[in-house]
């Protein structure tokens, strides 16, 4: 632990906090890359591994889940406008002092906190909330400080995308239909102004003659 701690550039009282409260016998260390990984859908993964769901063994009065380690936490994605638009609000307790802050701005200061309040929130709010808490460790970089541990990748699974609503197919399929018909229109349109043409041309050469 000591030459991995030496290479670990980070805060490293902040990174090896609350260790000694855990039981760390038989548990398995799963590392996140949050590289390009969708807010949401990685700290639903993390959630479930933290809750030990993932095991045949899982019981909801019991604490089975692994340890986390969240690499790359400044490179996390979010879908829409919620970099702007998603707000984290909170009250000072004085009154009038209701503060917030934007998820741009909160990446700034310190992204590891984005993550955690992401999965925080996906727990179940019970005595085993805060024993999952320390077994979530979160890096803005590459590098941490438990390199020496047996470590897994955690492979996330592919994004399954949501087939079209039936409602949004037919607006679909009626636009469709509606270009088809003016296209075929327009095309009728053509043929009998050349029709019309041709014939105009018919009775002026035999006016002529």
């Amino acid at each position: 632990m000591a030459a991995s701690s030496q290479a670990f550039s980070g805060n490293l009282k902040k990174a090896m906090a609350g260790l000694k409260r855990i039981n760390l016998e038989g548990l398995r260390w799963r590392v996140f890359d949050a590289k390009g990984q969708v807010l949401g859908r990685l700290a639903s993964r993390i959630a479930t591994v933290l809750q030990g769901k993932d095991k045949p063994t899982y019981a909801p009065n019991r604490e089975d889940g692994d340890m986390c380690i969240v690499l790359n936490a400044k490179e996390i994605s979010v879908t829409g406008r919620k970099m702007t638009h998603k707000f984290y609000r909170w009250h000072t307790g004085y009154i009038g002092h209701l503060k917030e802050r934007s998820l741009k701005d909160q990446m700034e200061k310190d992204p590891t906190e984005v993550i955690r309040k992401a999965v925080l929130r996906m727990l179940p709010r019970n005595k085993l909330r805060d024993d999952r808490d320390r077994k979530l460790r979160i890096f803005a970089a590459n590098d941490h400080p438990f390199n020496d541990r047996p470590l897994e990748t955690f492979v996330m699974p592919p994004r399954n995308v949501r087939e079209m609503r039936p409602r949004a197919r037919r607006a679909l399929v009626r636009s469709q239909k509606k270009l088809e018909q003016g296209s075929t229109m327009v095309n009728n349109k053509r043929k009998k102004e050349d029709a019309n043409a041709s014939c105009d041309q018919v009775k002026n050469t035999e006016v002529t003659a």
